[in-house]
């Protein structure tokens, strides 16, 4: 009897259930975080799902929405056919048509505007997932066009870039060599739920935590040692006072900082203008706390810091607050050293797991010349560290169509919803664009504006190739077969490339010919991996990754040192005014005239994390939605009874870019004069509020997280 039939035995007894147990993964969150997953399969549908406990990442466990996988793989929305429309753009009438044809208009479509135009005005695009990227990535250049672009242009990417011109690579905390925990945006119960085990046991050996965050969250309560309830967007002003705090009481590590370090005496002259009161005032934090936490996290080394992938970097001023706290870590000898932050390097999809793959050389290898990508001109420092366009710019090429036009978009998850000011870009898909292919599971609001949709399959419908910490690679096997007419992404791309007759062998030869070639050297190839259930140890994995490295063969940076003061953002041109050092700026500046301080006195902040939602993917899964029915913004008690607000209140927000309708929560749990609203829902889409143009000005991000804003009380809760 093998395991798992002894684990059927034991969860379902009897001798002749008709149940197979089959291993899978849950891609619902993307990409990191893909946990094993056990599927209960009868008559080729799954009747359960659970953690697959010999899963070396997950070991068993699963959120509320690996939980949901039933639910979300047999909606009823589910695309079932691919799909031709008859309508007018966004008005949501299609006809099924067959994969044949569907593939024969795309080719159509795609070719015609690369003949009138250039293939540099089709746009490929990929939301989410992100697991077929490199296929996608490789198409796009092989049809000719230097338009790649994905939702990385609002999703950690910002964070990398800004590692990459400070220290020359990303910094991973060394929790289990550390004495302090700074968790700088830290709520691990909800946005990283494996994580949280490792902090309570680091908490059980003695070590101590810094929680800084905007909200009083479940990590605050029960892992802080100190707790900082900061207000939004001045991170990089706390960072900048936590510094001066720590040269002024000889707290940094001169002897690291000389060696190892430039432009120390550019940075200290810039903390010299944070002094506490200020920084106390700026930040909403006591100061007494603020010094506190400080000597806690300078004198009680090594401490390593969490740095988010994306909750500091959705402000105007993000680029650089991640900068200044990345700037603690030189400043106090704890980067690249055990119990601080040292570089784990990208295995495969950008994850660290401790050998080498050429998944980036087979995404880029076939780059085609042309004219500058999208958002190159606007914002070069993104341009030049990362290699695909900036999609927020893309409402204003196609609006301007300057230096060129964008005539065609095809995406595999095209998430308008997304983009700030929504409605506007659809507006302009609609009026600008000549076609539009998406493909995707459900029938979404950008869907609807597509000329041909095509329908995806989960995670659990496919194979799919999987890196992990520890040195493992997984390629899975699907646990049921497609439902409907739908097929994997790659599929769908590797089937098209031989239909357009593309000039390039290995997308013709389809999926696991591509991998064979990405994962060469590292001593595994597909057809060995295919022979087991679970996650392999790679031969040639070093784990852990060992820190020093930088200290020792120096950095990746022009100065070959860790760069207080960026020499490449020195050498962007002037005229884009970027400050190479890591300065401070007001998250609201660009909304702080008197007339929009009056009337809209509120701080919006959108894009809070919750146990049981991901951006807008679950929303429309029952059981998910029926633990928050109603679209929810948060108001802090003091603010709701001078406004006369309930909890239940119908209220709508406003901005200078439009209102929406939500329910309020009243809580004590974030600060007054702040409004805490969650994103992703269709029908009160909070990036309706913000402004297309409130971008930070290094990377293009948006602010998401920072917004002027109102809020009152509905007519209809009124009356």
């Amino acid at each position: 009897m093998t395991e798992l039939e002894k684990k059927l035995k034991a969860k379902i007894p009897g001798d002749d259930t008709g149940i197979e147990i089959r291993h899978s993964l849950c891609a619902i969150c993307s990409p990191s975080h893909h946990c094993g997953l056990d599927c209960y399969v009868k008559d080729g549908k799954i009747i359960r799902v659970e953690g697959t406990p010999e899963h070396p990442y997950s070991h068993g466990k699963l959120c509320t929405k690996g939980s949901s996988q039933r639910n979300y793989i047999y909606r009823e929305d589910r695309i079932r056919t691919p799909l031709r429309r008859v309508g007018e753009r966004g008005e949501g009438k299609f006809e099924p048509i067959s994969w044949d044809e569907a593939y024969h208009l795309i080719a159509e479509g795609l070719n015609k505007v690369k003949e009138e135009y250039s293939p540099h005005s089709v746009a490929f695009y990929s939301g989410y997932s992100k697991w077929y990227r490199p296929i996608f990535h490789r198409f796009a250049h092989v049809f000719g066009s230097v338009n790649f672009g994905t939702d990385d242009s609002v999703c950690a990417v910002s964070k990398k870039i800004a590692d990459k011109v400070t220290a020359g690579c990303e910094g991973s905390a060394d929790l289990a060599h550390a004495n302090t925990f700074l968790g700088w945006n830290y709520d691990g119960y909800y946005s990283h739920h494996l994580s949280v085990e490792g902090v309570r046991r680091f908490k059980e050996r003695g070590g101590k935590v810094i929680i800084i965050d905007i909200r009083d969250t479940p990590a605050a309560k029960n892992l802080a040692d100190i707790f900082l309830h900061i207000n939004p967007g001045t991170d990089g002003a706390l960072a900048l006072g936590m510094a001066r705090l720590i040269i002024e009481n000889g707290w940094a590590d001169m002897d690291y900082v000389e060696k190892y370090t430039y432009g120390f005496e550019a940075y200290k002259t810039l903390v010299q203008e944070y002094p506490l009161d200020k920084v106390s005032g700026i930040t909403g934090i006591k100061p007494e706390d603020i010094y506190e936490a400080t000597k806690l996290f300078a004198t009680n080394g090594p401490a390593s810091t969490n740095y988010s992938a994306s909750a500091l970097v959705h402000h105007i001023n993000g680029f650089n607050a991640h900068r200044a706290v990345l700037c603690l870590a030189a400043l106090t000898g704890n980067f690249d050293r055990a119990g601080g932050n040292y570089p784990e390097p990208a295995s495969f999809l950008r994850q660290s797991a401790g050998f080498k793959t050429r998944d980036e050389e087979f995404r880029t290898c076939r780059e085609p010349d042309g004219p500058a990508r999208i958002g190159a001109g606007r914002f070069p420092l993104w341009d030049t560290k990362f290699n695909e366009f900036q999609a927020m710019d893309l409402i204003r090429q196609m609006e301007e169509e300057t230096p060129y036009p964008v005539k065609a978009i095809f995406a595999l998850g095209l998430n308008a919803k997304m983009f700030p000011e929504t409605d506007r870009l659809l507006e302009v898909m609609k009026r600008k664009l000549d076609f539009i292919v998406d493909v995707d599971l459900f029938m979404t609001t950008s869907a609807n504006y597509a000329d041909i949709v095509l329908p995806a399959c989960t995670s659990v419908e496919r194979s799919e190739l999987k890196c992990y910490a520890g040195g493992y690679l997984f390629y899975t096997k699907p646990a049921i077969q497609p439902l409907y007419e739908s097929k994997s992404d790659v599929d769908i791309l590797c089937e098209l490339a031989s239909v357009m007759k593309l000039d390039d062998e290995l997308l013709k030869k389809g999926y696991e010919a591509c991998l064979d070639w990405m994962i060469d050297g590292c001593g595994l190839t597909i057809g060995d991996l295919k022979k087991s259930d679970l996650p392999v140890k790679v031969p040639t994995a070093v784990w852990p990754v060992q820190p020093g490295g930088c200290l020792k063969n120096g950095f990746n940076t022009p100065t070959g040192k860790f760069e207080f003061y960026s020499m490449t953002i020195a050498a962007v041109d002037s005229r884009f005014g970027l400050d190479p050092l890591p300065s401070y700026r007001d998250p609201l500046d660009d909304q702080n005239s008197p007339e929009m301080k009056e009337k809209y006195p509120f701080y919006l902040c959108t894009g809070a994390r919750m146990p049981y939602a991901i951006h807008s993917r679950v929303h429309e899964t029952p059981w998910l939605r029926s633990l928050r029915p109603h679209p929810t913004c948060e108001i802090n008690c003091q603010d709701a009874d001078r406004l006369g607000l309930m909890d239940g209140d119908d209220v709508t927000l406003s901005s200078p870019y439009g209102e929406i309708h939500m329910m309020v929560k009243v809580t004590g749990k974030i600060k007054p004069g702040v409004i805490l609203a969650l994103h992703g829902y269709t029908e009160a889409n909070v990036n309706n509020l913000i402004g297309r143009n409130h971008l930070d000005p290094y990377t293009g991000f948006p602010g998401y997280k920072g917004m002027r804003c109102n809020i009152s009380k509905s007519e209809e809760t009124e009356e």
